[in-house]
């Protein structure tokens, strides 16, 4: 049990080192974008499955309260928490589109998009950054293992490196707390 504990931790250690080196610009480009958004008016809109669905969540969630400082409200919302919403699509349409459809109804130009998906292979979330794009919006990816498809319709794909789901997951929640404390730290309202 004791090798299983610190081969697990000494292997997330060796993704965030390996994302540090090969990833700190993209994350920079990305809150940059993000704090630009919010500085004209737009929002950002967050999206994934499963364990993705949580940190979009989270993300919203650390961006309309609060992250390490009191501060007025930045706009943010994640695609996943209207039930409603995604079983009628679902139901009506398709899974595939439960993303899209969203970005075409409550999103604007201004807006930035933000998909995750651990593979890039999750098809809702390739379609809703490709639907963002053509609305115009900047669109970013957060993933893994080659980026699959979901990275062909973002703006910047910052791919973890690694192929192992755990691992990206935790380098995504951690790259959305540095992201939100740079917003933070900026000001932006």
């Amino acid at each position: 049990m004791r090798d299983i504990i610190q081969d697990a931790i000494l292997e997330s250690i060796r993704v965030k080192e390996e994302l540090l080196k090969k990833n700190l610009p993209q994350i920079i480009e990305i809150t940059e974008k993000i704090i630009s958004a919010i500085r004209k008016g737009g929002k950002l809109i967050v999206f994934g499955n499963g364990g993705s669905a949580s940190d979009a969540q989270h993300i919203a969630a650390e961006l309309v309260g609060r992250f390490k400082k009191e501060r007025p409200a930045y706009p943010a919302i994640a695609l996943t928490v209207n039930t409603s919403i995604i079983t009628a699509l679902s139901n009506d349409y398709s899974y595939d589109i439960i993303f899209a459809r969203q970005i075409e109804a409550l999103a604007s130009k201004s807006d930035v998009a933000l998909g995750i998906s651990t593979s890039g292979k999750a098809k809702n979330v390739a379609l809703g950054l490709k639907q963002a794009k053509k609305m115009g919006l900047s669109t970013i990816l957060l993933t893994g293992c080659d980026g699959g498809d979901a990275a062909n319709h973002a703006d910047i794909s910052l791919i973890v490196p690694s192929n192992v789901t755990a691992r990206i997951q935790e380098s995504h929640i951690l790259i959305g707390h540095i992201i939100c404390e740079l917003i933070e730290g900026s000001n932006v309202r």
